[in-house]
């Protein structure tokens, strides 16, 4: 199987192949957003389809290869060197993104059911910062009309963003879902830390890291999935297609609230 034919199985759109070097480009099941990203250079290739996929999926040539290993090497420390420059730069944009940041309120708040939140909003962009082990590792930047997107060869796995009330540990997909999960939380007096962790692939992880959570994940196909690989207690709705912040607007979700109690019993 050629790469273009890969990428299309794993559900990104590729109009035209730049080499060497990380490109984000829109997935089938998001084509209005860059959820995907890829980095070919002719024999081997990684991808991501950051919907889907926890980790990149590796691709190579079918090609007869004759293997040059001072090469290989060559271009595995150089790529390394490479990931370790964007990883920094992506990290330090973050932290200049912040440092010009300014709480204020922004449409997408609004749009999800939050017109008197303010968040971090830089160039009309809506920031949430993103965090391992506390260092600020990137970003996920918001426009008012909902698309996301992360800054540029930033770590992303295992990055996430806290909601810190001193309680149980939640761990959430989306921000808007950690928003209506605080706000419910916070009507019933219960104590929270919740945890965002921005992608479906990336749900397992941040929760293992927590292993009294109670995840809260998006039902559909790929947040099931996650939902139960985490072997935690965790919620669905009952409505195919939507998160929390959907059914926390429209007046559900409350049976949040007898899973994390039972879920406390437990522990």
């Amino acid at each position: 199987m050629n790469f273009e034919s890969f990428a299309q199985a794993h559900g990104l759109i590729i109009q035209s192949i730049v080499m060497n070097k990380w490109v984000r480009v829109p997935t089938i099941d998001h084509p209005h957003k860059l959820n995907g990203s890829y980095k070919y250079d002719g024999d081997v290739a990684f991808l991501q389809n950051w919907a889907i996929h926890e980790s990149p999926v590796r691709w190579v040539t079918d090609a007869p290869y004759k293997r040059d290993i001072a090469k290989d090497r060559a271009k595995s420390v150089q790529a390394s060197k490479e990931r370790l420059q964007a990883h920094q730069n992506a990290a330090k944009k973050a932290a200049f993104i912040l440092n010009n940041s300014a709480k204020a309120f922004h449409p997408y708040l609004a749009k999800k059911g939050f017109p008197q939140e303010q968040g971090w909003v830089w160039n009309d962009l809506l920031i949430i910062p993103m965090r391992i082990k506390g260092s600020l590792v990137g970003a996920q930047l918001i426009q008012p009309d909902g698309t996301k997107k992360f800054l540029a060869g930033q770590i992303t796995k295992g990055a996430y963003a806290t909601f810190d009330n001193k309680g149980i540990d939640i761990v959430t997909e989306g921000y808007a879902t950690a928003l209506s999960v605080r706000r419910v939380l916070k009507t019933a007096h219960i104590r929270y830390r919740i945890h965002v962790t921005f992608s479906a692939g990336n749900l397992p992880d941040i929760a293992k890291e927590f292993p009294q959570c109670v995840v809260v994940a998006d039902n559909d196909a790929t947040g099931i999935k996650v939902a139960q690989k985490t072997g935690r207690p965790y919620w669905l709705s009952g409505v195919e297609g939507e998160d929390f912040n959907d059914a926390e607007v429209r007046g559900a979700g409350v049976d949040l609230l007898n899973l994390i109690r039972d879920s406390s019993k437990d522990t």
